[in-house]
């Protein structure tokens, strides 16, 4: 940590990272004046090259590479990757393979949740600057770090959840089971049993011990008067603790994004996409256009012009020049930064919950932590549901067709948001590849504008208390985003 002067009235800067449970490596430095943040420059200080990496391959081997981008989400990395391998073949998987990748793909970011709300963003309210909240105690025996009973509570879970990766995907991370025409392993009416039961077991953790009652209860809630209701009746549950907290600490006024919220639309079945697509802009639903995407490039440490994805390049500046203070890309949206995740996937979705949690149009860390939850409550049942609808007699994939040539691009919804891979092959070789990863849009510098990305506006106005270094208000609103820094950074 860095400061300056610490006497009323003065500007003083504090540099907050590296930051601990991130997927990465993270830096951002705050601008503090009369006890506030003024400005935030959120930087990603580790560049990968993963898009170049991938030029001249084959376009399969995008099925090997891109998984390893990260270790936590690499699912997401696959289901992009095949779906825009999928266009370029001009195939399409059948029923059985849509609903086997969904279910791994869904497990996935159930985990993610998971373990985002149990260890990444719980753990600060276990910090001592709360020891005077009457909640402390409860908290700090649930969600301390490698002592809480609801962290490893929550691992164990976890590790039952897994084994669905287990049956249909053979491992995790980084699969291969995952493939444009379906996923490799057809399950026996043995394994549909086994798949049945363990994703049973994983509701009886989140209606026992995560929310203390049915799944379908939470699911049902409509408005934030019935959730705080729900956070006061019945027994203790781990999502009604967060939920006196955040009523304490008014986490609804905290760390407000952009007033656009945007998702590709979660889950591709054969007749339906379940999670639907869309943009929220001011409140009202609108079609993505996303012919208006363009990556700037003008505040990150990359070479070239402001281009869409289809075009665009990722080419290092081994000079690092100013004013360039990020790896990350600063990608648009008709020129607009969007806030992408879990909120904005069920706000455009129009659970009411969700849009409850809006305030004037806009995210805060309040509603990133209840559209998870949310999603939580939603994605279990339909993972059953999926799983039922099964047909073991029927073919789980289709063979593929080599690719010679054309453009493509895949879209998938990670928990974090979503996620784009943009890919040109020519001659049977990849020539372009380039990938738009959900804390790119989140974590983005400035753009040509001067315009902040979405966690550097939202971090505008945190209260910084006398003689912190490591300002807790700060802490909640970047953990809200749930960052994955070498998604960003590819």
């Amino acid at each position: 940590m860095g400061g300056g002067a610490d006497r009323k009235g003065e500007t003083r800067r504090l540099i907050a990272g590296p930051f601990n449970r991130v997927e990465g490596d993270l830096e951002v430095r705050l601008t503090i004046e009369r006890d506030q943040v003024v400005a935030a420059h959120v930087n990603s200080p580790l560049f990968r090259g993963f898009e170049a990496i991938l030029a001249g391959k084959d376009p399969r081997d995008a099925l090997t590479i891109v998984p390893r981008i990260c270790g936590i989400c690499s699912v997401s990395q696959s289901m992009a990757a095949q779906h825009a391998l999928a266009e370029l073949q001009g195939i399409a998987p059948p029923p059985n393979g849509l609903l086997a990748q969904a279910v791994v793909h869904a497990a996935e970011n159930l985990a993610d949740h998971l373990i985002h709300f149990h260890v990444f963003f719980m753990a600060d309210f276990a910090r001592q600057i709360y020891a005077p909240r009457p909640w402390f105690e409860e908290v700090h025996e649930l969600f301390a770090a490698k002592t809480g009973t609801a962290v490893r509570a929550a691992i164990e879970a976890r590790a039952t959840l897994f084994h669905v990766m287990g049956i249909l995907a053979g491992k995790w991370p980084h699969t291969l089971s995952l493939q444009p025409g379906g996923v490799t392993k057809a399950p026996d009416a043995r394994d549909r049993m086994r798949l049945l039961a363990t994703v049973r077991q994983f509701r009886a953790f989140c209606e026992k011990q995560l929310f203390g009652a049915p799944l379908e209860e939470v699911a049902a809630l409509e408005t934030a008067d019935a959730l705080q209701a729900f956070a006061e009746t019945g027994g203790p549950a781990y999502a009604k603790t967060y939920l006196r907290i955040a009523r304490d600490l008014d986490l609804h006024d905290a760390g407000l994004g952009p007033p656009r919220l945007m998702s590709f639309g979660g889950y591709r079945l054969p007749d339906e996409t379940v999670f639907g697509p869309g943009l929220l802009r001011d409140g009202r639903k609108e079609e993505i256009d996303f012919s208006a995407i363009a990556e700037d490039l003008s505040h990150s440490w990359m070479l070239g012009e402001a281009a869409h994805p289809a075009r665009g390049e990722t080419v290092p500046d081994p000079q690092m020049c100013e004013p360039g203070y990020s790896w990350c890309k600063a990608p648009r949206l008709t020129g607009e930064t969007v806030e992408v995740g879990a909120i904005a996937r069920q706000a455009n979705d129009g659970h009411p919950l969700a849009l409850a949690m809006l305030r004037d149009g806009r995210a805060n860390v309040h509603g990133r932590i209840v559209g998870r939850l949310l999603e939580i409550a939603r994605l279990v049942p339909a993972m059953e549901s999926w799983v039922r609808a099964m047909d073991v007699s029927e073919p789980f994939i289709l063979h593929p067709r080599r690719i010679e040539d054309g453009a493509a691009r895949g879209l998938a919804e990670a928990a974090r948001g979503s996620l784009g891979h943009w890919v040109t092959v020519e001659k049977g070789r990849i020539a372009h590849y380039q990938i738009v990863a959900p804390t790119t849009w989140n974590f983005s510098p400035r753009d040509a504008t001067g315009a902040p990305g979405p966690l550097e506006a939202a971090l505008e106005g945190a209260p910084v208390l006398r003689g912190e270094t490591t300002p807790v208000s700060v802490q909640h609103i970047v953990r809200s985003f749930d960052p994955c820094m070498v998604c960003t950074v590819h």
